[in-house]
């Protein structure tokens, strides 16, 4: 096992203002607690001097690491760099704009004593306007439980804690960072969920838009097909198939039948076609949707490859083993 026993790690872009004190808060919390740590810092292509705080940071604090991309590549490519590069048994993801609140760290750890292998921090009193964010969260929750069976008040919280052998397992790519707990419970992972804290943004502006919420529809699509046909893809393709041919078969046995019987002509029927048509394209683009998400998947995981691109690390280079 590592001799590090926590890693935390920060996804980063833009946060000029926010991460000094947000290192500083963190380090204050775990040398509180009688466990080696580890920071791992992924700046995500920032383009104000974000890196270069963090490089004066390294410079005098060894326990942080620093993942820099070459460019922005998402928050899901950058908790997959650092979960990759995390050598802690277990591993805590945080924003980097100070409204997650470290203290609640050792509230996470005491859940993962307890046994469980994820524990998804709920921002019970979340400090975000009502109808813009609040909202839209309630709703995207809601369905994201109903769809995929794992049922959690807030999917969208960055503070959680993973234990390291389950997290992992689980390859990331696209927007599905927000869907670990679901994809972990599908390779038998405990989940619980525990009320943090959450404060008001101070610096910056979110980095979320309306049209994430588009994307994030696309990826519940591919983490149910994931989590339930994943290894059994004909039992979805051929039902749809099945139940196609079924209805056409039918309905071309009605029209014969009315043909033969009470001699109405078929070629009047255009729009029969064009309904015909229409569903079996959207049928045909759904699938190649889908079969194309199987296709990345077996191209990452075959070869080994990962979601980004990174252009440089601080205090990773001979994978030392130093902590604060």
């Amino acid at each position: 096992m590592s001799s590090i026993e926590i890693s935390i790690v920060i996804p980063v872009m833009n946060e000029e203002e926010s991460i000094g004190l947000l290192i500083e808060k963190i380090i204050d919390v775990m040398n509180r607690i009688d466990l080696s740590y580890e920071i791992v810092a992924v700046d995500d292509g920032s383009t104000d001097r974000t890196f270069e705080i963090l490089h004066e940071i390294a410079e005098r604090e060894s326990c942080l690491k620093v993942i820099r991309f070459r460019k922005n590549f998402g928050q899901t490519a950058a908790m997959s760099a650092g979960f990759s590069y995390a050598k802690g048994n277990v591993i805590i993801t945080l924003d980097a704009d100070l409204q997650n609140d470290p203290e609640d760290i050792p509230l996470l750890l005491e859940k993962v004593d307890e046994g469980y292998d994820i524990v998804s921090g709920w921002r019970k009193d979340r400090k975000d306007p009502w109808l813009s964010r609040k909202l839209p969260s309630f709703i995207a929750n809601w369905i994201i439980s109903k769809v995929t069976g794992v049922r959690l008040h807030d999917y969208g919280c960055t503070l959680k804690a993973y234990k390291a052998n389950i997290i992992k397992e689980v390859k990331l790519y696209g927007e599905l960072h927000r869907f670990i707990p679901a994809l972990a419970r599908g390779v038998g992972a405990s989940v619980v969920e525990v009320p943090v804290r959450h404060h008001p943004r101070r610096f910056g502006k979110s980095k979320y838009s309306i049209f994430r919420t588009v994307r994030v529809i696309l990826d519940l699509l591919t983490v149910k097909f994931l989590l339930s046909y994943s290894s059994k893809p004909n039992q979805f393709f051929g039902l749809m198939g099945i139940s196609f041919s079924t209805f056409g078969t039918v309905y071309i046995a009605y029209l014969i039948f009315e043909r033969m019987v009470y001699g109405v002509p078929l070629s009047n029927k255009p729009s029969l076609l064009i309904s015909v048509m229409l569903l079996i394209v959207g049928v045909q683009f759904l699938g190649i949707g889908l079969l194309g998400e199987i296709m990345i998947r077996t191209y990452y995981e075959s070869q080994g490859k990962s979601p980004y691109s990174i252009k440089e690390m601080l205090n990773l280079e001979g994978r030392n083993e130093d902590t604060c």
